[in-house]
């Protein structure tokens, strides 16, 4: 039984190949129309699809590239911002430099001017004491001479023998005193 079987399936196999002799080759017609099926599907994607892909495979590089121009682009604008900073930040220094130096020129300008009014009002202040003391001294040497005068009077009073009373002859006598001590003072000077 079992070669029976084993017999009618050889049978079955034999009578298959005969019909198709290579497994491995399709039909005819299923290559035929295969082929149709392939160039239809090969035209579709030539008209359709491989210029999209196209269309996105340049987009991609002009985005790529232009990725990169705009990279370059922005580098080299933030070159030249850097640039400008760089003049900026210079021209600042010398801003501050020659504000600093106008600063010292005024603080010397202001210690001058400040000296100056500082020396003017101690020389008022001088002049001023110069002046009150020979007002002092002025008034000094009238009471001094007033005093003297009246110590004069009566000390030629008393020497004399006779009053000097009288206010006119006193000033007279008592002036012409003081004025020959003073001649005598300048000569001996």
């Amino acid at each position: 039984m079992h070669a029976m079987m084993l017999a009618e399936h050889a049978a079955g196999f034999v009578a298959a190949a005969e019909k198709n002799p290579n497994p491995l080759l399709p039909d005819a017609a299923e290559l035929i129309f295969g082929t149709i099926a392939f160039l239809i599907v090969l035209f579709v994607l030539g008209k359709m699809l491989i210029p999209r892909i196209q269309q996105t495979l340049a987009e991609r590089t002009d985005a790529i590239e232009g990725g990169i121009k705009r990279a370059e682009e922005a580098q080299d604008e933030a070159q030249r911002v850097l640039e400008q900073y760089k003049e900026q930040l210079a021209e600042a220094r010398h801003e501050a430099a020659r504000l600093r130096e106008e600063a010292r020129e005024q603080g010397a300008q202001i210690i001058a001017e400040m000296r100056e009014q500082a020396q003017t009002e101690a020389q008022r202040v001088i002049d001023q004491a110069h002046a009150q003391i020979e007002a002092d001294r002025q008034q000094a040497f009238t009471r001094l001479r007033t005093e003297i005068g009246e110590l004069a009077v009566d000390l030629a009073s008393r020497i004399v023998g006779e009053s000097l009373e009288d206010e006119a002859r006193r000033r007279g006598t008592v002036d012409r005193f003081l004025d020959q001590l003073e001649d005598r003072a300048r000569a001996e000077a």
